[in-house]
């Protein structure tokens, strides 16, 4: 196993917060760090294996067969941020906030809070599509794993965030490696495994924050109304499964909000750290 753990800076404070990416992403937002810090809390981030910078010659870019095997990393990067601070904030968005909310179920006491931003805890579309296609996922895990599956990707979310199409940001290419992420069998049956697990309830023991855009957008040709949704999952069902998490768990709904909340147009995103340093000082302070 192979995993980054990047940090801004060395410590200046007791309190640190974890932040772990989606799906064909990796740790570039400094903006994230730079607000976080003004939260309060030393800034580090974690680029998982097969992902960004930890991702190595000849492996399948993203691949896993269990959300769990996530938990090497997560320990060993809360190991090391405990060597310095006492108290442990995580952060999850999309698929990383899934593989947050599990590794928080599992480690009771480990955390004073959790924020997930538009974390995958379902999977968008029709209930009776899944019903159809996770008995056969399950069954081609253990002995087709690798097999790429044909889902398209209109590529209009990626529109949204990249500063050379209509969005604001700037990522490293070898590191994004857009084209080099494709859907496996094992892959989408772990995170199918993962949505059951939350469908069941988590028992989550610190306070939970998810936040997620006020609205999905499914439109499969480009629209500027893109830049102000979620193309990429369900907030509602986001929403509904939020409750399944833990005891204390709070909604927030950013309006314009991209998927990722944290590359949303400025006012917007200006909003959500709002949100994130509001509850953190009264649920982490």
């Amino acid at each position: 196993m192979s995993a980054t753990l990047v940090r801004r800076r060395e410590p200046t404070t007791r309190r640190a917060l974890l932040y772990v990416h989606g799906w064909n992403d990796y740790y570039f937002q400094p903006h994230l760090a730079e607000a976080v810090e003004e939260m309060g809390f030393d800034f580090y981030a974690v680029d998982l294996r097969r992902y960004g910078r930890s991702l190595r010659p000849g492996q399948l870019p993203g691949f896993i067969t269990s959300l769990e095997d996530y938990f090497e990393e997560l320990d060993a990067a809360m190991a090391v941020l405990r060597e310095s601070h006492d108290e442990v904030c995580l952060m999850g968005h999309s698929t990383g906030g899934l593989i947050s909310a599990l590794w928080a179920d599992a480690r009771p006491g480990e955390l004073t809070g959790l924020v997930l931003n538009s974390p995958w805890l379902d999977l968008q579309g029709s209930p009776l599509l899944r019903a159809i296609t996770a008995p056969v996922l399950q069954r081609l895990r253990t002995t087709y794993p690798t097999t790429l599956l044909p889902l398209p990707n209109n590529g209009l979310y990626a529109r949204t965030i990249e500063a050379e199409l209509d969005g604001e940001w700037t990522m490293v290419r070898e590191l994004k490696g857009v084209n080099d992420f494709q859907i496996r069998v094992g892959w989408l049956a772990a995170v199918l495994a993962g949505h059951d697990r939350v469908a069941v309830g988590l028992s989550i023991d610190c306070p939970v924050l998810v936040l997620t855009s006020a609205r999905s957008d499914f439109r499969r040709t480009w629209d500027e109304a893109l830049l102000r949704a979620d193309a990429v999952l369900d907030v509602d069902k986001i929403a509904a499964k939020a409750v399944r998490l833990g005891n204390h768990v709070t909604m927030v709904r950013i309006d314009g909000g991209l998927h990722d909340l944290a590359l949303s147009a400025e006012a917007v995103r200006g909003r959500y750290f709002d949100e994130v340093a509001r509850w953190t000082a009264a649920y982490t302070g």
